[in-house]
């Protein structure tokens, strides 16, 4: 079962999303080779997973889990990035905020990290729970 937003992707976001894909910086790239294929303790994987209005970084939909990569980009956008893990936690999303220096220095550190915190987001869900809207 796979839980999806209220709203789905506008074209615009779509198009966006597979642009990101195509130009994915050197952590999204190490991050998504340790992450696809559920590699990582079989959890399922989406990256630059559209969720109108903002696209993820990485998305496992059965931990309700978004992963963000912060680098430079991200300095100077605190009260954006507020708002927005404001707005996926509207839906019932968390959001993990991972330093590009953290996936390139300690990859192995970073997994470990992840796995720990989507695993008991899978195992404390019910089986009679709603999905999200």
């Amino acid at each position: 079962m796979s839980i999806r937003p209220a709203k789905r992707a506008n074209f615009q976001t779509k198009n966006y999303a597979k642009d990101l894909r195509a130009n994915a910086t050197v952590p999204e790239k190490l991050l998504w080779s340790a992450l696809r294929g559920r590699r990582l303790t079989g959890l399922k994987f989406r990256r630059q997973h559209p969720i109108e209005p903002y696209v993820a970084d990485f998305y496992c939909a059965a931990a309700r889990l978004v992963i963000e990569l912060d680098g430079r980009s991200h300095d100077d956008r605190s009260t954006y990035d507020q708002t927005r893990n404001e707005f996926l936690g509207s839906l019932g999303l968390m959001t993990l905020r991972i330093s590009n220096d953290d996936v390139i220095h300690n990859l192995d550190g970073v997994l470990e990290f992840i796995a720990t915190v989507a695993l008991p987001r899978i195992q404390s869900r019910s089986p009679t729970s709603k999905p999200l809207p």
